[in-house]
């Protein structure tokens, strides 16, 4: 019984403890929910505070709204709570798409979703409502929840703000970017418009046939096609292959044909695509049946020899005409000289003197030396020199001609005489002293070996294969007009000083300067012509002859001819003459030097040549196309030094103005020969 009641006891007491536990748990329980569900309900659908504030009914409860609120913010941060009340909507719970609109950052975008966001810098009509009907006792708590609903609008309205100034400057930068490449693209026009077009074939990066880089790329696929359609030909022949090689022979001669001479794609005939096509189709079919890699590689092997040896006949050919058309007389200037000389011939005697003729002997004048078979080269000269002259009565020309134009340089000048200047034009076969017993080149030029050599002898009978020293074998070489220069003291014995002009110069400025050059001792005045390595000696003379390299450095350097001061004083003292004489009979097998005035004039006037400053003299416009243009107009004499002289069709277009503007092409002589710019 006192076991049982003790049991009993026990089970009481235990009934009594759990009892009065469980109450307990369910009372902290519900003390901690009801204010949370009373929040989040609160959150979840929340009421207008200022409904709150201005409903009497309603005021009971916002205190407790506001103690839960306290509550709520002990348990998250200030970021999240920003959150949750800026993306709550007043009509529903708090919503993901409402989220992602108002609280994006400014380098997001939701396409197809319009976030516009009010200015908050200006209350809306809402806002004004709401602040009419706010109490003055609820102004400041209603005040703080207003701040906290509007803070992310208003960085939004910021970041918007922040992104159209982003994208204005940037817009304008890309203006400021297209202007200035318009600016780039004007200067270019306007440079390329600069552009000397004779040397530049007239080529121009704006013009539309060079938008395409690759214009001519099926001109060069036809031309290959052409080429290994002739590889295969070879071989069909070769291995019997009839029917294969009568239709690569058929197809090579419709793309010669459509190919033609064109250079551009724009320039082919309108079968060509259709050709290459076919080409292609049978070369196909070539491949296939004759293909051989050891038979192809010698075939194009010897079809490339072939066209470099055809390369090589051609440029012996071009050097050839080129020499022959740089010393051949253009017809119309042909035409002129043979019309001055009947006209001069008709002339009675005493009209055929010029005047002034006290003048010629007189050494205090500025006296020229010019030797010439063209008269219409020696017009120019004569006439840009007394242009350019300050006083032309002080100049005197001393003309030397052959026998065939005797009559038409004494002609010209008469019809168009030099204004002031004094003029007297001789013939060099008048000159009696001037005999092969005295001038070993006369006497040179008449034996059997020159002759040998210029005329015919073992030299080829073809222009292909022409010797490489062309341009030594020039018929001015058989002139004695282009010899006479070593012999002035002979030609004008009276004068102390004369200056050398050769026929295809231009005068540009007064030249009496010339005279008052100290020439220090020395005979020759001249422009050097030596670069770093090149008219040096060691390129006009034979250095592997004792002679020539005992006496002379290779590497002194060479100078031009074309306007020379001489000191004929000196000349004579030092014998030039005879140091000429000495050399050119060493010179008689031509082991010295080549044909030619310069390497003899190098050797004559070795050590006794004074350097002028290179502004009196530029050279190279018969030669070279990049002659500095500020050169050209700083110099007083231009040279058309050269094969492209300024008369011939092989000139050079922007240099040929400096020349024509000393002719008159509307003179009726020039017209009845057809001379014209």
């Amino acid at each position: 019984m006192a076991m049982k009641r003790g049991l009993s006891g026990a089970g009481i007491h235990r009934n009594k403890g759990g009892g009065s536990r469980f109450p307990l748990a369910i009372l902290i329980l519900f003390a901690v929910l009801v204010p949370l569900v009373f929040f989040f309900g609160r959150v979840l659908h929340p009421t207008d505070l200022d409904d709150l504030a201005t409903d009497p009914g309603k005021q009971n409860v916002d205190w407790r709204e506001r103690l839960a609120l306290q509550h709520f913010k002990s348990l998250f941060t200030k970021e999240v709570i920003d959150v949750i009340t800026a993306s709550t909507s007043d009509m529903g719970p708090l919503s993901l798409d409402n989220f992602k609109k108002n609280n994006l950052s400014a380098s997001w975008k939701v396409v197809g979703t319009d976030t516009s966001v009010v200015d908050s810098s200006e209350p809306s009509e809402a806002d004004a409502v709401v602040g009419k009907e706010t109490p003055k006792g609820n102004e400041e708590n209603s005040s703080d929840d207003h701040a906290q609903l509007i803070g992310k609008p208003a960085d939004l309205v910021r970041r918007q703000l922040r992104e159209k100034r982003r994208i204005k400057r940037a817009s304008e930068l890309i203006q400021q970017d297209d202007e200035a490449i318009v600016k780039l693209e004007n200067a270019a026009i306007e440079r390329s418009k600069s552009v000397d077009s004779a040397v530049l074939g007239k080529y121009s990066i704006w013009r539309k046939e060079n938008e395409n880089e690759n214009s001519d790329s099926t001109v060069r696929l036809m031309r290959d096609q052409m080429i290994m359609a002739r590889v295969y030909l070879s071989i069909a022949k070769m291995k019997n292959k009839v029917d294969l090689y009568q239709q690569l022979q058929a197809r090579l001669k419709e793309s010669q044909r459509a190919l033609g001479e064109a250079a551009t794609d724009a320039d082919l005939h309108h079968s060509a695509p259709e050709r290459m096509k076919a080409m292609g189709q049978v070369l196909s079919k070539a491949r296939e049946q004759l293909y051989d890699c050891n038979l192809v590689t010698g075939k194009l092997r010897a079809m490339l020899q072939s066209a470099d040896e055809h390369v090589r006949s051609l440029k012996k050919q071009s050097t050839f005409l080129s020499q022959l058309a740089a010393k051949t007389i253009p017809n119309a200037i042909h035409c002129l000289s043979m019309r001055l000389t009947i006209e001069y011939y008709l002339l009675p005697p005493e009209k055929r003197k010029f005047p002034r003729r006290e003048n010629l002997e007189n050494p205090n004048l500025y006296h020229y030396a010019l030797f010439s078979d063209n008269v219409l080269a020696a017009s120019v000269v004569v006439n840009s020199t007394v242009t350019n002259a300050k006083d032309s009565s002080k100049h005197v020309f001393h003309l030397v001609t052959d026998k065939l134009n005797f009559g038409a340089m004494n002609m010209w000048f008469l019809l168009n005489p030099p204004g002031k200047a004094t003029i007297h034009v001789e013939n060099v076969d008048e000159f009696k002293w001037l005999n092969s017993s005295y001038c070993p080149v006369l006497r040179q030029l008449e034996s059997a070996a020159m002759k040998e050599y210029y005329f015919k002898a073992g030299h080829p009978t073809t222009l292909s294969s022409g010797a490489a020293n062309l341009k030594y074998r020039n018929p001015k070489y058989l002139s004695m007009l282009n010899h006479l220069r070593f012999y002035l003291p002979q030609v004008y014995p009276k004068l102390n000083k004369i200056l050398f002009l050769d026929d295809d110069i231009v005068v540009q400025k007064d030249l009496t300067g010339l005279w008052s050059v100290d020439l220090r001792g020395k005979v020759n005045g001249a422009v050097e012509t030596c670069g770093e390595s090149f008219h040096r000696f060691d390129k006009y003379l034979n250095f592997t002859n004792p002679h020539i390299a005992r006496n002379f450095d290779p590497n002194a350097c060479g100078w031009a001819y074309g306007m020379n001061v001489f000191d004929l004083k000196e000349w004579k003292k030092k014998d030039i003459t005879g140091i000429y004489h000495k050399w050119q009979n060493m010179n008689e097998d031509r082991v010295l030097w080549k044909l030619g005035t310069l390497p003899p004039g190098l050797i004559t006037f070795y050590g006794l040549t004074h350097p002028l400053e290179k502004s009196w003299h530029v050279l190279g416009l018969g030669y070279n196309p990049s002659v500095d243009r500020t050169e050209i107009e700083n110099a007083a004499v231009i040279h058309y030094n050269g094969n492209m002289k300024p008369w011939l069709d092989l000139a050079m277009t922007r240099y040929r103005s400096y020349w024509t503007k000393y002719i008159r092409y509307d003179h009726p002589y020039l017209r009845t020969c057809n001379l014209s710019e």
